[in-house]
Formats: C-alpha cells, sequence, structure tokens
C-alpha cells in the first residue's frame, strides 16, 4: 500500500471523528427539546440560542468526511453510497428538515408552528443518530457484498431489512445515548438558572445507560465483529490497543467529572475526546479495509473495498494532501475562535 492512502485513511476517520464530536452535541440538545424545553417557550429559545451560531459549521465535517471518500476513495464512495442508498438517502432528508427547522423556526410567531418545527428537529435528530450508528456498525461487522466479475464492481446482497442485525441497531441505540449525553453537557455549560440544572440532572440520569450499552456493545463487537475484521489490526499491533484504552478513561474521566466534580464543562472535553477515540478505535480496527464485506471469508478479498483497490492516483491524494494541510487547520482554528468568541452564557429568560 502507498503511504499516501494511509495517511488519507487516517484522515477519514479523524474526519468523521470530529463530526460525531461537534455534530453530536447538536443533535443531542434536539433530542433535549421535548424533556428540557416542555415547560416554556423560553427554554426551547434559549436551546436553540446554544447551539444555533454552530450547527451549520458543525455539519461543515460532514461534508469534508464525504468529500475525502469521494475524491481519495472513489470506489468506497460508489460501493457505500450504492450498499446504503436507502439509508443513506433518509439521513440526507433528515438532515435538510433540521436545517429547515434552524433557519424557519422563528420566523412565525406562533405557538403550535413552533412546536411542530421543534417536534421535526428532534425526530429527525434522532433518526440521524440512529442511521449513523447503524451504517457505521455495519462498517465494522462487513457489509454483504460479493465481486461481481461480469461488471467488475462490488454488488450488495439482500435489501435494506439485511442492515437492520441487531448489532447494528444496538449501534444506532449506542450513538443516541452518547449524542444524548453530549448534548446534556454542552446545554449545562452553555446556559444558566433552571435549564442548567435540568441539563446536568439529565446528563447524571443518561450517563449509566449509556456506559451499560457501551460495554454490551464491546461485548458484541466481540462476537459479531472483532474477528478477523476489528481485532486482527490490534493483537498484531499491540500498541493500537492505546486508543480503546484511551477511549475508555475518557468516558470514564467524563463521568468523574459529573458525578464528583460537577464540572460540566471538563466532562464535555473528557466526551469530545471519548468520540473523537472511539471513532478512531472502530476505523483503525477495519484497516485496510473501508468496506469490509462479511460474505468473504478473506477480509481483504475481492469484494472488500481497501486502500489498495480503493484509493485515487497519487497525484490527487498529493494535490489533496497539500490543500488539506494547509485548510483543516485552519477550519479548525476559526471554530475554536467561533466556539470562544461565541461562549456567553445564556438565560432562558427571553
Amino acid at each position: 500500500m502507498e503511504w499516501l492512502g494511509i495517511v488519507w485513511f487516517i484522515l477519514w476517520g479523524v474526519l468523521w471523528g470530529v463530526y460525531f464530536m461537534l455534530d453530536g452535541y447538536d443533535f443531542g440538545v434536539s433530542m433535549w427539546l421535548p424533556v428540557l424545553g416542555a415547560s416554556s417557550e423560553k427554554e426551547r429559545t434559549a436551546m436553540y440560542q446554544a447551539t444555533g451560531p454552530f450547527w451549520d459549521g458543525n455539519e461543515v465535517w460532514l461534508i469534508t468526511a464525504g468529500g475525502v471518500t469521494f475524491a481519495a476513495f472513489p470506489l468506497a464512495y460508489a460501493v457505500l453510497f450504492s450498499s446504503l442508498y436507502t439509508p443513506l438517502l433518509i439521513l440526507l432528508f433528515c438532515l435538510i428538515i433540521r436545517g429547515v427547522v434552524f433557519e424557519l423556526r422563528f420566523q412565525v410567531q406562533h405557538r403550535y408552528y413552533r412546536l411542530a418545527c421543534d417536534g421535526l428537529g428532534s425526530l429527525t435528530s434522532l433518526l440521524s443518530a440512529v442511521l449513523l450508528g447503524c451504517a457505521f456498525s455495519n462498517l465494522f461487522r462487513g457489509l454483504p457484498l460479493i465481486f461481481d466479475e461480469s461488471k467488475n464492481f462490488s454488488m450488495i446482497q439482500g435489501n435494506i431489512l439485511n442492515l437492520l442485525h441487531p448489532y447494528c441497531l444496538l449501534g444506532g441505540v449506542l450513538f443516541v445515548l452518547l449524542f444524548l449525553v453530549h448534548g446534556a453537557l454542552y446545554l449545562t455549560y452553555r446556559v444558566e438558572g433552571d435549564l442548567k440544572t435540568k441539563a446536568f440532572y439529565m446528563a447524571k440520569l443518561t450517563w449509566p445507560v449509556f456506559l451499560i450499552v457501551f460495554l454490551v456493545y464491546v461485548a458484541f463487537t466481540f462476537f459479531w465483529a472483532f474477528w478477523p475484521r476489528i481485532g486482527d489490526n490490534f493483537l498484531k499491533s499491540p500498541f493500537l490497543f492505546a486508543l480503546p484504552a484511551l477511549c475508555a478513561v475518557l468516558f470514564i474521566l467524563s463521568g468523574y467529572y459529573i458525578y464528583f466534580k460537577g464540572s460540566p464543562g471538563r466532562a464535555f472535553l473528557a466526551s469530545c475526546g471519548g468520540i473523537l477515540t472511539l471513532t478512531l478505535t472502530g476505523v483503525m480496527g477495519m484497516f485496510p479495509n473501508l468496506i469490509p464485506s462479511r460474505l468473504d471469508m478473506d477480509p481483504t478479498g475481492a469484494a472488500a473495498i481497501t486502500i489498495a483497490n480503493g484509493s485515487s492516483s497519487n497525484p490527487t491524494l498529493t494535490i489533496m494532501l497539500i490543500v488539506a494541510v494547509i485548510m483543516v487547520p485552519t477550519v479548525i482554528a476559526y471554530q475554536i475562535w467561533a466556539h470562544k468568541k461565541l461562549a456567553w452564557p445564556i438565560k432562558a429568560d427571553y
């Protein structure tokens, strides 16, 4: 394998991890709207104000991750979007509706109109989290792909029901709980008053449930995805175990700051690190597969899309790397600046 392909594989995983880390709290806050914002319009408005300046900037990372998939690994992009066409189309519509809700909710001063917008925002955020969790769990487990020699292309077998394996559905539940905790911590950090108290209480209430589901998911990974698709790389390169170990430490640290220190800001930062390392753990376990096939006995067989058979040419990857070295730090610096500039406490009193 060319080193450029390996570099872009790692960057691909980092971009997805950053997206989950940032847009995850958007999803979480929106999912909490029917619960934390049930008592008053002022509290619902404060919840929108907490995420309003950032949600579209956060979704830039989704566009970047998708663009990298298209440009750096075009074969993986083609197989992925043909194999998961229906769930990805549903995800696209969910993201579109969420954007419309953010932009149009405050255009009409009518109670039921705003409640309808809130309901749509919560529902589409919930569906988005479930679909993302199911999609990545299917990648860890392997898609039902076979190589069609007549078309020289890997084709999925079956329909969308083949993707609804209990392990993959559990991944959807895990993402929902992860984003709920993440969103509650972010909201606790950003708002003041009764809303802050309620958000921190929900973070305390949800974190143990997330931890239990997380441990069950890890256990199921050993049975349904660990060997040979996930575990082989860790057994061959034991230093990679530092990633899941760091992930566990960060999530436990998040709970420590929630229950023993009462520090939602630090708990949120630990949650950010946990999400990023969790994503990288899964991605590095898949290496060198971009899309493994569970129907192929060889995890890197003809049906699987790997770095070797799915990457763009070296000149393309080189040009992309030059652009990424300049632009990715610029975007990160801008988002850090924006979060610092707009991080004033929000009161639910107007």
